[in-house]
């Protein structure tokens, strides 16, 4: 999964005028990034997963798995990068999801 770079790590503050302006309503434009910040989170579990079980082996004792510097470097990578939700919620106050009513869900635009 492809992350900006000028997305912060940190949260912000932010004003609930500026969540609202493109659906009309809060809670719809909270919906529609707890939406994406979930499909986010499974691409990046999918992706981590993916990268470490190329790891992992049946015959790995313990001072092995801990010993695997490539391992640990991947970890780090994936622990600083910022939360889903910060990710979504930019994404969307950069007007690059597309939504829909119904159940075909939220879709990141390409």
């Amino acid at each position: 999964m492809e992350i900006k770079k000028n997305i912060p790590n940190n949260t912000i503050t932010r004003k609930l005028v500026d969540l609202d302006k493109e659906t009309g309503n809060v809670y719809e434009s909270i919906n529609i990034i707890a939406r994406r910040a979930n499909q986010i989170a499974t691409e990046l579990k999918t992706e981590l997963n993916r990268k470490l079980a190329d790891f992992s082996s049946p015959t790995d004792t313990m001072e092995e798995t801990f010993e695997n510097r490539e391992q640990i470097e991947i970890s780090r990578y994936y622990e600083r990068l910022p939360k889903p939700a910060i990710i979504a919620t930019e994404e969307f106050l950069d007007h690059e999801l597309v939504y829909k009513e119904g159940k075909e869900g939220i879709f990141k635009e390409i």
